[in-house]
């Protein structure tokens, strides 16, 4: 198993749950000094390599089963690494949130199949409650046809959280199957997450590509809880985002974001909410519960890549490639779901 971006903050927690589960891993990324040094301290074998030079990424790759890509913005990381996968056989796990992103990867279906590959964007927090939640809600109605996500994370967020989500500020959701702007009448509304009612802003979170290949639903919005006058000032200011300058500005800003410490991490959850509707009106509503975001994402990543060389080769939504209940199996989640209702 390879970490690339090892030495990033969610690489870091990645490398520290492969170890503690017996693993060793090699760490990867372009820059020496900070992988040389993490190497150093863990014993581990490290390996040197810019995503740019496609020769020196297949021979870092060469001979591993599987790759954890976490060095985003996955906008402008994934493809070389895809790529240099497809090449030598290596199977690619990744933590994007970005929908672009997931529709990339898995139209490469055929290509990865072909190449005896597995291709699973997607392997943390982003999206494995959320598109496990939306497999199973869509299995207890007839007909489903519509889906709203919601998630909460408490704690803040890393420089390469925040990053990768300047690249998705402007919401999206999907509407007949396509991916369209959100409408003004599904930019907030009122739910119940596990511990208490919310209200929450329309956002694009990457199960607008991905619970659409799991469920096939073609009605799917997504939502955050985001404090309101957050939300109000991202509305004011949405036709800003547009500008490549105000977009660079922001990223400068996020990439100096220290992420969330290891106290903050061990007390503080992340939580997702989920409601399917039937073509009949039944709907089905549900929660998953997990440890922060980030121990979660830590914990999935090591768990998926420990399973994927049983999987079958193609580009897979966590849900498609571990089934609906690979959620429950993971530390410290809990599972609630209603009853279907009319």
């Amino acid at each position: 198993m390879i970490v690339y971006g090892a030495y990033g903050y969610t690489g870091r927690l990645v490398v520290e749950r492969a170890v503690a589960r017996g693993l060793r891993p090699v760490l990867a990324g372009r820059r020496r000094e900070p992988l040389a040094e993490m190497a150093g301290k863990l014993g581990l074998e490290h390996r040197v390599c810019d995503l740019g030079d496609p020769g020196r990424l297949d021979a870092v790759l060469a001979g591993t089963g599987v790759v954890a890509h976490c060095a985003g913005p996955f906008s402008a990381t994934s493809r070389p690494m895809v790529e240099a996968c497809l090449r030598t056989g290596t199977h690619y796990l990744d933590i994007t949130g970005e929908i672009d992103v997931f529709e990339a990867v898995l139209a490469r279906d055929g290509e990865a199949a072909a190449a005896g590959v597995v291709l699973l964007p997607g392997a943390g927090f982003d999206v494995v409650p959320s598109d496990c939640l939306a497999a199973m809600l869509a299995r207890a109605v007839a007909d489903p046809v519509r889906l709203a996500l919601a998630v909460r994370l408490a704690g803040g967020a890393s420089a390469g959280t925040a990053t990768t989500a300047t690249e998705g500020l402007r919401a999206r959701c999907r509407m007949g199957g396509r991916i369209v702007p959100v409408p003004r009448d599904r930019r907030r509304r009122r739910i119940r997450f596990a511990d208490g009612g919310a209200t929450v802003a329309a956002v694009s979170w990457g199960d607008v590509a991905t619970a659409y290949r799991s469920t096939g639903i073609p009605d799917i919005t997504t939502y955050a809880a985001i404090p309101a006058p957050v939300v109000a000032l991202g509305e004011a200011t949405a036709g800003l985002l547009e500008l490549p300058a105000v977009r660079r500005a922001l990223q400068a800003v996020t990439r100096r974001l220290p992420g969330p410490s290891a106290s903050v991490r061990r007390r503080t959850t992340g939580e997702v909410w989920g409601e399917v509707t039937g073509a009949d009106g039944t709907t089905a509503q549900g929660t998953v519960t997990t440890p922060n975001g980030y121990l979660f994402t830590a914990d999935s990543v090591v768990e998926i890549a420990l399973r994927v060389g049983d999987l079958a080769p193609g580009a897979h939504t966590p849900s498609t490639a571990l089934g609906a209940d690979f959620v429950r199996s993971l530390d410290g989640v809990t599972v609630a779901l209603q009853p279907p209702s009319r």
